[in-house]
C-alpha cells in the first residue's frame, strides 16, 4: 500500500510539469518488436535442463517474436474500437531493425558482430508463414506504427566481451542461439546485456552512433518513411548520442519519468536525469513520458492491472496530459503460451471499452503524431 501511494505521488509530480493540452489523447507504446527473445519452448526447455531457473522470468516464459496469429488476433481486437475521429486504437510498435547471426559472430571468435534485418530473422522463426506481410497490412490499417527501438536489443560490446572471457551462462544461452537471459543468471551484477546503449567508453560510444545511423536506415528502407521518435532499451543512453539522432531524424524520446545514463567509473549509483512530457533536449528534441502501465503479463494474477491503467489515464488528464502506456510486446504473445495472449487481449478489450465509455472525447494517436502536436 506505502509503495503504491509513493507511485501515485511520483506519477502526480511528472504530471504536474511540463506540456498541457484540452485534449484527451490516449498513446500506446509496445516495445520490443522485432527483436528475439525465447526462440520456442525447446530451446526454453533445454536451457532449463543446463541447470537454469527461469521459471519465474516472465520474458522466457511468454516472450518472442511474434508469429502470424499473434498479430491476427492483436489486429481483430484493435478493430473493434474507434475514437470521436473514427481512429481505431493505434500500437507504437517500437521495433528492433536487426538480430543477431549466431554462427558467423562464433566464427571470429566473437571478436566480429554480425546481424541480419527482423524481416529475415521472421522467415526462419516462422517459415511456413509471411508475418512481414501482416505487419504491413497493420500499418496500412492504421492498427500500428513502426518507430526505432535500436538496431539490436543487445549491448553488442559488452555481450561480445563477455563471451570472449567464456561468462558461462551467456555461452549456453549463445549455444541455443538468444542472448536475453535475466540479470540474476550472470555476473558482474551492473552488467546489462540487454541495454544496447549503457557504456561511456569512447570507442563503445562510436559504435552505437554507427549502429544507430544504421538502424534508422535500415528503417526507412524496410518501412519506407523515417521514424521520427526513438526508445532506448531499457530507457538507458548517454546524451552524446542525441546530436546523432537528430541528425537522422529523431524529433522525440519516448522514455520513462527518468533518463538512465551509462555508468561512469566514479559512480556509486546510475545517474539518473529527470524528464516530463515537453521537457527539450539542448538539441531540441521532445521528451514523452509514459505515465501509465498496462503490462499484465509482468504482474501477479491478483493485481487489477486494468484498474490501476484507468486511474492512472483518470490522473493525466486530470493534469491536462496526454496518456502515454507502456505495453510490451510480452503482453500480445501466444506463440509460447497461448494462455498470455487470451487472457491479455481480453484485458486489452475491457480496458479499451472502459477508455471509450469514460471519456467519449478521447483520441487516440501514435508516438510520432504526438510529437507534431506538442511541436504545434
Amino acid at each position: 500500500m506505502i509503495n503504491r501511494l509513493k507511485t501515485s505521488l511520483s506519477r502526480n509530480l511528472t504530471n504536474a510539469r511540463g506540456w498541457r493540452t484540452n485534449r484527451k489523447i490516449v498513446v500506446i507504446e509496445s516495445d520490443d518488436w522485432g527483436s528475439i527473445r525465447m526462440p520456442n519452448t525447446t530451446v526454453q526447455k533445454k536451457y532449463e535442463a543446463l541447470g537454469y531457473d527461469i521459471t519465474n522470468n516472465p520474458y522466457c516464459k511468454y516472450d518472442t517474436l511474434a508469429n502470424s496469429e499473434d498479430l491476427e488476433v492483436l489486429f481483430s481486437s484493435l478493430s473493434k474500437f474507434k475514437d470521436k475521429r473514427g481512429n481505431n486504437p493505434i500500437i507504437t510498435f517500437n521495433t528492433v531493425m536487426g538480430n543477431p547471426v549466431f554462427d558467423k559472430i562464433k566464427e571470429s571468435k566473437f571478436e566480429a558482430y554480425f546481424y541480419e534485418p527482423f524481416t529475415e530473422t521472421l522467415k526462419h522463426y516462422y517459415p511456413n508463414e509471411n508475418v512481414f506481410e501482416l505487419w504491413k497490412q497493420g500499418v496500412e490499417a492504421k492498427l500500428i506504427q513502426p518507430q526505432f527501438h535500436g538496431r539490436e536489443h543487445v549491448n553488442v560490446p559488452l555481450w561480445l566481451e563477455e563471451l570472449r572471457k567464456n561468462n558461462k551462462p551467456l555461452i549456453d544461452a549463445f549455444d541455443l542461439d538468444f542472448w536475453g537471459i535475466p540479470k540474476s543468471l550472470y555476473t558482474p551484477k551492473n552488467l546489462n546485456i540487454q541495454a544496447s546503449y549503457d557504456s561511456n567508453k569512447k570507442d563503445h560510444i562510436n559504435f552505437y552512433n554507427e549502429s544507430i545511423i544504421e538502424g534508422l536506415n535500415l528503417f526507412e528502407e524496410i518501412f519506407g518513411y523515417r521514424s521520427t521518435t526513438f526508445i532506448a532499451n531499457n530507457y538507458t543512453w548517454s546524451n552524446e548520442l542525441n546530436n546523432t539522432l537528430k541528425t537522422v531524424g529523431i524529433k522525440g524520446f519516448q522514455s520513462m519519468k527518468y533518463q538512465k545514463m551509462p555508468f561512469s567509473i566514479s559512480d556509486k549509483k546510475r545517474p539518473k536525469k529527470e524528464v516530463f512530457t515537453g521537457r527539450k533536449t539542448d538539441d531540441n528534441q521532445i521528451y514523452m513520458v509514459r505515465n501509465c502501465v498496462f503490462e499484465p503479463s509482468q504482474y501477479k494474477k491478483e493485481f487489477d492491472n486494468i484498474s490501476s491503467c484507468l486511474k492512472q489515464i483518470e490522473q493525466a488528464f486530470f493534469f491536462k496530459k496526454p496518456a502515454i502506456l507502456s505495453c510490451h510486446r510480452i503482453n500480445f504473445i501466444g506463440a509460447l503460451d497461448k494462455k498470455n495472449r487470451t487472457i491479455n487481449i481480453e484485458s486489452l478489450n475491457i480496458l479499451l471499452s472502459s477508455i471509450l465509455q469514460k471519456w467519449p472525447d478521447v483520441e487516440f494517436l501514435s508516438s510520432d503524431q504526438l510529437v507534431e502536436v506538442i511541436n504545434n
